[in-house]
């Protein structure tokens, strides 16, 4: 599974990451990356920025791991006055310049939102969030007002096991989970 955090702002688009900060005084910026791995990130050489309603394309001329983090250049951005510009603000990407995925694998922000629903076909909520664990991905599945209660539910992001199947165009997905558990 790819893992995109779900800072979804619509449907056109994802949230990556954020620029935090700058690094320096030649106009780099942190950047804090929602992928996985983080600097995969950097495979995109554009990016589209956004601060507050304003969205701007911008073109990286370089990044690099800085140590457990991420530091990046962009055209046009050359002293730390106007990367202390673009502090805090969102990177994006537009959904159709992802990566096409296998069959069976899915980038987060598509999971989040599907109504779950155990074999028996028991409502248990929708797909709040994902987060990582080391030993696999988990999902927080909020009950809502159609859910058999309101529980909220950590699952295993386990395909094959806990996962039965996942239906991206109907917007729901089944477990094999006890809805006691």
């Amino acid at each position: 599974m790819t893992r995109f955090e779900s800072s979804q702002t619509d449907d056109t688009h994802v949230v990556l990451g954020k620029l935090t900060s700058p690094h320096g005084v030649k106009g780099w910026l942190k950047v804090y990356s929602y992928t996985s791995p983080i600097d995969s990130i950097l495979d995109y050489p554009e990016w589209w920025v956004r601060q507050g309603d304003s969205l701007t394309q911008m073109t990286i001329v370089q990044g690099r791991r800085q140590g457990k983090g991420l530091v990046a250049q962009l055209k046009g951005i050359d002293d730390r006055s106007a990367a202390e510009a673009l502090a805090q603000a969102d990177i994006l990407m537009p959904k159709a310049a992802l990566p096409e995925l296998s069959d069976d694998e899915y980038y987060w922000h598509e999971l989040e939102g599907l109504a779950v629903f155990t074999q028996a076909g028991e409502r248990l909520g929708r797909v709040s969030y994902l987060f990582e664990t080391g030993a696999n991905d988990v999902m927080v599945v909020r009950g809502d007002v159609d859910a058999i209660d309101q529980r909220e539910r950590l699952l295993p992001f386990m395909p094959g096991d806990v996962i039965v199947e996942i239906n991206l165009e109907d917007g729901r997905m089944v477990v094999d989970w006890d809805p006691e558990f």
